[in-house]
């Protein structure tokens, strides 16, 4: 499997991109100190008017202040009860972050995106009783199935720490909108991700394309799940959806490389699908994010033997 960078688009007045998802025209991008939906051309990605998610008085800057920030990571395409829209969660790395949205998507040209809130606290409270030792839950991405929704775990400086939750996406979506009071049972599976310069990947980004679950993962040189680290790398892999063996499970990844063939030290967030190129071979849309609140757009060949 290789992943080659194509071309790197900066992203203007788009601060510290964190997850990213393709619908037909347009790319939606969450950035986790802005209290704005981004929406770009999917396919030029020029900027159209954004979704304002919450108000603020700290976005004056440009960046919410990384202690008051609700971190939004998770970013994922979903259908609740015929509507289709989008789900949007914190990382749950702090109290503050314990906050998501769900998006109702316009269904015709002209009409407003409804924003309804939410509170992530009881569902979290939950995952962190999952999780082994002392980790600090720290969710990174988001990815859904038609029934199923995965939440993928990023613990710095740890191996320990690579989970995917796995639960039923009515269930988590009848909670969080306060149509029902039961906690779904989420199952927490252990994946296998590789390292560079001895220090292990995190899970980073998500997205479901053909039942293909595929992810990103970086590497910093860290061990605390708030303070950034020197980034080492990034890298694509796929995870099979199906495969649900209790044991930890090896994740086919790439490096991310430049054409030149040089590793890429850039810090992916996000990822989405473009289009299949051929069987095997994939175009991708990653989203990075510099920890000093740029934005790039990388658009990637994945292909796999």
């Amino acid at each position: 499997m290789t992943a080659t960078i194509l071309r790197q688009i900066v992203l203007p007045d788009l601060p510290s991109a964190s997850g990213i998802e393709v619908l037909g025209e347009v790319a939606y991008v969450i950035g986790d100190d802005s209290p704005l939906l981004y929406c770009l051309d999917a396919a030029t990605l020029k900027p159209n008017a954004p979704i304002r998610l919450f108000e603020t008085a700290h976005f004056g800057t440009g960046r919410i202040p990384k202690n008051l920030k609700p971190d939004l990571e998770c970013l994922t395409a979903a259908s609740d009860a015929g509507q289709n829209g989008l789900l949007i969660m914190g990382s749950g790395a702090t109290a503050a972050r314990e906050i998501g949205f769900w998006v109702d998507l316009p269904k015709h040209h002209g009409a407003e995106a409804e924003v309804h809130p939410l509170s992530l606290s009881v569902l979290y409270a939950a995952f962190r009783k999952a999780l082994p030792g002392a980790l600090v839950l720290n969710l990174e991405s988001a990815a859904a199935t038609a029934t199923e929704l995965f939440l993928l775990q990023r613990s710095v400086g740890t191996a320990a720490g690579n989970l995917l939750f796995r639960g039923s996406l009515a269930g988590t979506l009848n909670l969080l909108r306060h149509r029902s009071h039961v906690v779904p049972a989420f199952r927490p599976q252990l994946y296998q991700l590789p390292s560079i310069e001895g220090k292990p990947a995190g899970f980073s980004g998500a997205s479901v394309y053909k039942n293909k679950l595929f992810v990103t993962a970086s590497v910093e040189d860290t061990v605390d799940a708030v303070a950034d680290g020197a980034v080492l790398g990034s890298f694509v892999g796929i995870i099979d959806p199906q495969d649900t063996s209790t044991k930890a499970l090896p994740v086919q990844m790439a490096q991310l490389q430049l054409p030149n063939g040089q590793p890429y030290r850039g810090k992916v967030e996000g990822v989405a699908v473009r289009r299949e190129v051929s069987p095997h071979h994939y175009e991708l849309l990653l989203v990075t994010d510099d920890d000093a609140g740029g934005s790039t757009a990388v658009v990637v060949e994945l292909s796999m033997p």
